[in-house]
Protein backbone atom coordinates (compact mmCIF):
# COMPACT_ATOMS: atom_id res chain seq x y z
CA UNK A 1 0.00 0.00 0.00
CA UNK A 2 1.35 3.41 -0.95
CA UNK A 3 2.28 5.63 1.98
CA UNK A 4 1.13 9.23 1.96
CA UNK A 5 2.88 12.16 3.50
CA UNK A 6 1.99 12.43 7.18
CA UNK A 7 0.27 15.15 9.09
CA UNK A 8 2.27 18.34 9.44
CA UNK A 9 2.13 19.67 12.99
CA UNK A 10 0.92 23.26 13.47
CA UNK A 11 3.95 25.53 13.02
CA UNK A 12 2.95 27.58 16.06
CA UNK A 13 3.31 24.53 18.27
CA UNK A 14 6.52 22.92 17.04
CA UNK A 15 9.82 24.15 15.64
CA UNK A 16 10.11 21.69 12.76
CA UNK A 17 8.03 18.76 11.58
CA UNK A 18 9.52 15.80 9.76
CA UNK A 19 8.06 14.46 6.53
CA UNK A 20 6.97 11.11 7.96
CA UNK A 21 6.55 9.30 11.23
CA UNK A 22 9.59 7.17 10.52
CA UNK A 23 11.76 10.13 9.60
CA UNK A 24 10.45 12.07 12.59
CA UNK A 25 11.52 9.25 14.87
CA UNK A 26 14.90 8.73 13.22
CA UNK A 27 15.63 12.45 13.37
CA UNK A 28 15.67 12.17 17.15
CA UNK A 29 18.66 10.65 18.87
CA UNK A 30 18.05 6.87 18.88
CA UNK A 31 17.67 5.17 22.22
CA UNK A 32 20.59 3.07 23.35
CA UNK A 33 20.04 -0.30 24.91
CA UNK A 34 20.09 0.60 28.60
CA UNK A 35 21.07 -2.92 29.59
CA UNK A 36 24.25 -2.64 27.59
CA UNK A 37 25.07 0.86 28.79
CA UNK A 38 27.56 1.67 31.51
CA UNK A 39 25.30 3.08 34.19
CA UNK A 40 28.31 4.23 36.24
CA UNK A 41 29.05 7.03 33.83
CA UNK A 42 27.77 10.50 34.83
CA UNK A 43 25.43 12.48 32.56
CA UNK A 44 27.11 14.17 29.62
CA UNK A 45 26.06 17.73 30.50
CA UNK A 46 28.09 19.00 33.51
CA UNK A 47 25.91 22.13 33.80
CA UNK A 48 22.80 20.27 34.90
CA UNK A 49 21.87 20.78 38.55
CA UNK A 50 21.04 17.41 40.03
CA UNK A 51 19.18 16.77 43.29
CA UNK A 52 18.65 13.45 45.04
CA UNK A 53 15.25 11.78 45.12
CA UNK A 54 16.40 9.87 48.22
CA UNK A 55 15.67 6.54 46.56
CA UNK A 56 18.20 3.89 45.63
CA UNK A 57 18.24 1.44 42.76
CA UNK A 58 16.23 -1.17 44.63
CA UNK A 59 13.30 1.27 44.74
CA UNK A 60 13.76 2.71 41.25
CA UNK A 61 16.02 1.33 38.55
CA UNK A 62 15.54 3.45 35.45
CA UNK A 63 16.40 0.86 32.73
CA UNK A 64 13.80 -1.52 34.18
CA UNK A 65 11.11 1.15 34.45
CA UNK A 66 11.13 3.31 31.31
CA UNK A 67 12.05 1.26 28.22
CA UNK A 68 9.91 -1.79 29.08
CA UNK A 69 6.56 -0.89 27.53
CA UNK A 70 4.80 1.16 30.23
CA UNK A 71 5.39 4.50 28.55
CA UNK A 72 6.75 5.51 25.18
CA UNK A 73 7.46 9.18 25.95
CA UNK A 74 10.64 8.88 28.02
CA UNK A 75 13.95 8.72 26.15
CA UNK A 76 17.41 7.59 27.13
CA UNK A 77 19.37 10.83 26.63
CA UNK A 78 22.75 9.61 27.89
CA UNK A 79 24.28 6.39 29.18
CA UNK A 80 22.70 6.79 32.60
CA UNK A 81 20.02 9.40 31.96
CA UNK A 82 16.34 9.22 30.99
CA UNK A 83 14.35 12.31 30.07
CA UNK A 84 10.63 12.90 29.78
CA UNK A 85 7.74 15.27 30.35
CA UNK A 86 5.33 15.43 33.28
CA UNK A 87 2.67 18.03 32.62
CA UNK A 88 4.64 21.03 31.37
CA UNK A 89 7.86 20.02 33.15
CA UNK A 90 10.82 18.66 31.19
CA UNK A 91 12.69 16.38 33.60
CA UNK A 92 15.75 14.13 33.53
CA UNK A 93 16.46 11.26 35.90
CA UNK A 94 19.80 9.54 36.38
CA UNK A 95 21.79 7.13 38.53
CA UNK A 96 24.77 8.97 40.03
CA UNK A 97 27.64 6.72 41.05
CA UNK A 98 28.88 8.84 43.96
CA UNK A 99 25.47 9.30 45.61
CA UNK A 100 24.26 7.04 48.42
CA UNK A 101 20.66 7.68 47.44
CA UNK A 102 21.63 7.45 43.83
CA UNK A 103 18.48 8.27 41.88
CA UNK A 104 18.68 11.97 41.07
CA UNK A 105 16.63 14.43 39.02
CA UNK A 106 16.92 17.81 37.34
CA UNK A 107 14.47 20.24 35.76
CA UNK A 108 15.25 21.72 32.36
CA UNK A 109 12.53 24.35 31.98
CA UNK A 110 10.85 24.78 35.37
CA UNK A 111 11.30 28.12 37.20
CA UNK A 112 12.71 27.82 40.70
CA UNK A 113 9.43 28.92 42.31
CA UNK A 114 7.56 26.08 40.58
CA UNK A 115 10.04 23.32 41.31
CA UNK A 116 8.48 22.10 44.60
CA UNK A 117 5.20 21.45 42.76
CA UNK A 118 7.12 19.84 39.88
CA UNK A 119 8.94 17.53 42.28
CA UNK A 120 5.63 16.55 43.87
CA UNK A 121 4.28 15.73 40.40
CA UNK A 122 7.41 13.66 39.68
CA UNK A 123 7.05 11.62 42.88
CA UNK A 124 3.38 11.04 42.08
CA UNK A 125 4.27 9.93 38.53
CA UNK A 126 6.84 7.49 39.93
CA UNK A 127 4.32 6.04 42.42
CA UNK A 128 6.84 6.71 45.18
CA UNK A 129 4.21 6.33 47.89
CA UNK A 130 4.52 2.57 47.38
CA UNK A 131 7.54 0.78 48.87
CA UNK A 132 8.89 -1.57 46.23
CA UNK A 133 11.15 -3.43 48.65
CA UNK A 134 8.15 -4.38 50.79
CA UNK A 135 6.26 -5.67 47.75
CA UNK A 136 9.24 -7.65 46.47
CA UNK A 137 9.72 -9.24 49.91
CA UNK A 138 6.06 -10.25 50.02
CA UNK A 139 6.05 -11.64 46.47
CA UNK A 140 9.33 -13.48 46.99
CA UNK A 141 8.01 -15.21 50.11
CA UNK A 142 5.13 -16.72 48.14
CA UNK A 143 6.90 -17.44 44.86
CA UNK A 144 10.42 -18.94 44.55
CA UNK A 145 10.64 -17.93 40.89
CA UNK A 146 9.86 -14.32 41.72
CA UNK A 147 12.46 -14.45 44.51
CA UNK A 148 15.06 -15.63 42.00
CA UNK A 149 14.24 -12.91 39.46
CA UNK A 150 14.03 -10.19 42.09
CA UNK A 151 17.70 -10.72 42.93
CA UNK A 152 18.64 -9.40 39.48
CA UNK A 153 15.65 -7.23 38.49
CA UNK A 154 14.99 -5.02 41.49
CA UNK A 155 13.76 -1.47 41.01
CA UNK A 156 11.17 -2.13 38.28
CA UNK A 157 8.39 0.27 39.25
CA UNK A 158 4.86 0.69 37.89
CA UNK A 159 4.29 4.30 36.87
CA UNK A 160 1.26 6.52 37.58
CA UNK A 161 0.84 8.27 34.26
CA UNK A 162 -1.55 10.94 33.10
CA UNK A 163 -4.68 9.01 32.03
CA UNK A 164 -5.11 10.78 28.67
CA UNK A 165 -1.47 10.21 27.72
CA UNK A 166 -1.68 6.60 28.77
CA UNK A 167 -4.94 6.06 26.88
CA UNK A 168 -3.62 7.42 23.57
CA UNK A 169 -0.34 5.54 23.90
CA UNK A 170 -2.04 2.19 24.38
CA UNK A 171 -4.50 2.73 21.56
CA UNK A 172 -1.37 3.12 19.43
CA UNK A 173 -0.03 -0.12 20.93
CA UNK A 174 -2.78 -2.29 19.44
CA UNK A 175 -1.19 -5.11 17.40
CA UNK A 176 2.05 -3.16 17.22
CA UNK A 177 5.72 -3.30 18.21
CA UNK A 178 7.58 -0.98 20.56
CA UNK A 179 9.52 0.84 17.84
CA UNK A 180 6.41 1.56 15.80
CA UNK A 181 4.38 2.53 18.88
CA UNK A 182 7.12 4.96 19.88
CA UNK A 183 7.08 6.51 16.41
CA UNK A 184 3.33 7.09 16.62
CA UNK A 185 3.45 8.45 20.16
CA UNK A 186 6.32 10.78 19.23
CA UNK A 187 4.26 12.11 16.34
CA UNK A 188 1.16 12.68 18.51
CA UNK A 189 3.33 14.33 21.16
CA UNK A 190 4.72 16.76 18.59
CA UNK A 191 1.22 18.27 18.31
CA UNK A 192 1.65 19.66 21.82
CA UNK A 193 3.63 22.66 22.99
CA UNK A 194 7.38 22.47 22.41
CA UNK A 195 9.31 22.40 25.71
CA UNK A 196 12.95 22.05 24.72
CA UNK A 197 15.72 19.76 23.55
CA UNK A 198 17.95 17.44 25.59
CA UNK A 199 20.95 15.75 23.98
CA UNK A 200 19.47 16.25 20.52
CA UNK A 201 16.00 14.93 21.40
CA UNK A 202 12.99 17.28 21.18
CA UNK A 203 10.35 17.14 23.89
CA UNK A 204 6.75 18.33 23.89
CA UNK A 205 3.94 18.72 26.36
CA UNK A 206 1.32 16.10 25.55
CA UNK A 207 -1.43 17.69 23.43
CA UNK A 208 -4.69 18.67 25.09
CA UNK A 209 -8.02 17.21 24.02
CA UNK A 210 -8.69 20.41 22.06
CA UNK A 211 -5.39 20.05 20.21
CA UNK A 212 -6.07 16.39 19.50
CA UNK A 213 -9.56 17.31 18.36
CA UNK A 214 -8.14 19.41 15.50
CA UNK A 215 -6.61 16.32 13.90
CA UNK A 216 -8.84 14.51 11.42
CA UNK A 217 -8.93 10.77 10.83
CA UNK A 218 -7.77 11.34 7.26
CA UNK A 219 -4.75 13.31 8.44
CA UNK A 220 -3.79 10.57 10.89
CA UNK A 221 -4.15 7.92 8.20
CA UNK A 222 -1.90 9.93 5.91
CA UNK A 223 0.54 10.06 8.81
CA UNK A 224 0.69 6.27 8.82
CA UNK A 225 -1.54 5.38 11.78
CA UNK A 226 -3.68 2.99 9.73
CA UNK A 227 -6.88 1.75 11.39
CA UNK A 228 -5.75 3.26 14.71
CA UNK A 229 -6.50 6.70 13.24
CA UNK A 230 -10.22 5.93 13.44
CA UNK A 231 -9.88 4.80 17.05
CA UNK A 232 -7.91 7.85 18.17
CA UNK A 233 -10.28 10.23 16.44
CA UNK A 234 -13.34 8.39 17.78
CA UNK A 235 -12.00 8.28 21.34
CA UNK A 236 -11.18 12.01 21.29
CA UNK A 237 -14.73 12.77 20.14
CA UNK A 238 -16.26 10.60 22.88
CA UNK A 239 -14.11 12.28 25.52
CA UNK A 240 -14.97 15.75 24.25
CA UNK A 241 -18.66 14.91 24.66
CA UNK A 242 -18.33 13.86 28.31
CA UNK A 243 -20.17 16.13 30.76
CA UNK A 244 -17.58 18.07 32.75
CA UNK A 245 -14.82 17.16 30.30
CA UNK A 246 -13.10 14.00 29.12
CA UNK A 247 -9.95 14.49 31.16
CA UNK A 248 -12.00 14.86 34.32
CA UNK A 249 -13.99 11.75 33.40
CA UNK A 250 -10.82 9.71 32.90
CA UNK A 251 -9.33 10.89 36.20
CA UNK A 252 -12.56 10.08 38.04
CA UNK A 253 -12.10 6.40 37.11
CA UNK A 254 -9.36 6.22 39.76
CA UNK A 255 -12.13 6.17 42.37
CA UNK A 256 -13.89 3.12 40.94
CA UNK A 257 -13.29 -0.62 41.30
CA UNK A 258 -11.40 -2.46 38.56
CA UNK A 259 -14.46 -4.06 36.98
CA UNK A 260 -16.16 -0.67 36.61
CA UNK A 261 -12.96 0.88 35.23
CA UNK A 262 -12.60 -1.82 32.57
CA UNK A 263 -16.27 -1.51 31.67
CA UNK A 264 -15.98 2.27 31.29
CA UNK A 265 -12.76 2.20 29.27
CA UNK A 266 -14.00 -0.44 26.83
CA UNK A 267 -16.79 1.92 25.75
CA UNK A 268 -14.08 3.97 24.02
CA UNK A 269 -13.23 3.16 20.39
CA UNK A 270 -10.15 0.96 20.06
CA UNK A 271 -10.03 -0.02 23.74
CA UNK A 272 -10.42 -3.73 24.38
CA UNK A 273 -9.98 -5.57 27.70
CA UNK A 274 -6.19 -5.87 27.41
CA UNK A 275 -5.63 -2.20 26.51
CA UNK A 276 -8.08 -1.22 29.25
CA UNK A 277 -6.12 -3.27 31.80
CA UNK A 278 -2.89 -1.51 30.75
CA UNK A 279 -4.48 1.91 31.18
CA UNK A 280 -5.99 0.85 34.51
CA UNK A 281 -2.65 -0.41 35.85
CA UNK A 282 -0.38 2.33 34.51
CA UNK A 283 -2.57 5.38 35.17
CA UNK A 284 -5.71 4.66 37.20
CA UNK A 285 -4.42 3.15 40.47
CA UNK A 286 -5.74 -0.32 39.69
CA UNK A 287 -2.68 -2.10 41.07
CA UNK A 288 -4.13 -5.59 40.67
CA UNK A 289 -5.01 -5.10 36.99
CA UNK A 290 -3.26 -7.75 34.88
CA UNK A 291 -3.05 -7.10 31.11
CA UNK A 292 -3.20 -10.55 29.53
CA UNK A 293 -1.64 -11.01 26.11
CA UNK A 294 0.19 -13.94 24.53
CA UNK A 295 3.36 -13.17 26.51
CA UNK A 296 1.57 -13.08 29.87
CA UNK A 297 -0.39 -16.15 28.82
CA UNK A 298 2.86 -18.08 28.31
CA UNK A 299 4.15 -16.94 31.71
CA UNK A 300 0.91 -17.98 33.38
CA UNK A 301 0.71 -21.43 31.75
CA UNK A 302 4.35 -22.07 32.59
CA UNK A 303 4.26 -21.09 36.26
CA UNK A 304 0.74 -20.37 37.56
CA UNK A 305 -1.85 -22.41 35.66
CA UNK A 306 0.06 -25.17 33.83
CA UNK A 307 -3.19 -27.07 33.39
CA UNK A 308 -4.20 -24.48 30.76
CA UNK A 309 -1.10 -25.03 28.60
CA UNK A 310 -1.97 -25.91 25.02
CA UNK A 311 -5.38 -24.28 25.12
CA UNK A 312 -6.36 -21.34 22.93
CA UNK A 313 -6.44 -17.99 24.70
CA UNK A 314 -10.04 -16.78 24.96
CA UNK A 315 -11.63 -13.85 26.84
CA UNK A 316 -12.81 -16.29 29.51
CA UNK A 317 -9.29 -17.70 29.95
CA UNK A 318 -7.87 -14.16 30.05
CA UNK A 319 -10.05 -13.54 33.08
CA UNK A 320 -8.95 -16.85 34.60
CA UNK A 321 -5.29 -15.95 34.14
CA UNK A 322 -5.77 -12.49 35.66
CA UNK A 323 -7.54 -14.09 38.62
CA UNK A 324 -4.66 -16.54 39.05
CA UNK A 325 -2.20 -13.64 39.31
CA UNK A 326 -4.38 -11.90 41.90
CA UNK A 327 -4.76 -15.12 43.89
CA UNK A 328 -0.98 -15.57 43.88
CA UNK A 329 0.19 -11.99 44.45
CA UNK A 330 -2.76 -10.13 45.97
CA UNK A 331 -3.80 -6.52 45.54
CA UNK A 332 -0.54 -5.55 43.80
CA UNK A 333 -0.66 -8.43 41.32
CA UNK A 334 -0.16 -6.02 38.42
CA UNK A 335 3.24 -5.02 39.82
CA UNK A 336 4.31 -8.66 40.10
CA UNK A 337 3.10 -9.38 36.58
CA UNK A 338 5.10 -6.40 35.30
CA UNK A 339 8.37 -7.80 36.62
CA UNK A 340 7.61 -11.29 35.30
CA UNK A 341 6.82 -9.73 31.91
CA UNK A 342 10.06 -7.71 31.92
CA UNK A 343 12.02 -10.88 32.69
CA UNK A 344 10.71 -12.39 29.44
CA UNK A 345 11.93 -9.54 27.23
CA UNK A 346 14.77 -10.78 24.97
CA UNK A 347 17.30 -8.29 26.36
CA UNK A 348 16.43 -9.24 29.92
CA UNK A 349 16.56 -12.96 29.24
CA UNK A 350 20.05 -12.52 27.81
CA UNK A 351 21.08 -10.53 30.88
CA UNK A 352 19.60 -13.09 33.27
CA UNK A 353 21.33 -15.90 31.42
CA UNK A 354 24.70 -14.17 31.70
CA UNK A 355 24.12 -13.54 35.41
CA UNK A 356 23.06 -17.13 35.97
CA UNK A 357 26.14 -18.43 34.16
CA UNK A 358 28.36 -16.13 36.20
CA UNK A 359 26.75 -17.34 39.42
CA UNK A 360 27.18 -20.96 38.41
CA UNK A 361 30.89 -20.36 37.69
CA UNK A 362 31.29 -18.69 41.09
CA UNK A 363 29.67 -21.64 42.85
CA UNK A 364 31.89 -24.09 40.96
CA UNK A 365 34.99 -22.05 41.81
CA UNK A 366 34.01 -21.93 45.48
CA UNK A 367 33.61 -25.71 45.54
CA UNK A 368 37.02 -26.19 43.95
CA UNK A 369 38.63 -23.81 46.42
CA UNK A 370 36.83 -25.55 49.28
CA UNK A 371 38.10 -28.94 48.17
CA UNK A 372 41.63 -27.58 47.85
CA UNK A 373 41.47 -26.16 51.36
CA UNK A 374 40.21 -29.49 52.74
CA UNK A 375 43.03 -31.35 50.99
CA UNK A 376 45.53 -28.87 52.45
CA UNK A 377 44.24 -29.65 55.95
Amino acid sequence: MKRHRPLQSPPSLTPKTSSSISSYYSSNKPNKNPLLSNLKQPPQNPNLKWASLNFNKSELFLPLTFPTGQTFRWKQTSSSQFTGVIGSHLISLTHLQHSTNDVSYCFHNTPLANQPAAKSALLDFLNMGICLNDLWTEFSASDPRFAELAQHLSGARVLRQDPLECLVQFICSSNNNIKRITQMVDFVSSLGSYLGEVEGVRFYEFPTLDQLGKVSEEELRKAGFGYRAKYIRGTVEVLQSKPGGGVEWLTSLRKLDLESVIEALTTLPGVGPKVAACIALFSLDQHHAVPVDTHVWKIATRYLVPELAGKRLTPKLCTQVADAFVEKYGKYAGWAQTLLFIAELPSQKALLQSLTNATAKDVKLQKIQGNEEEEGL
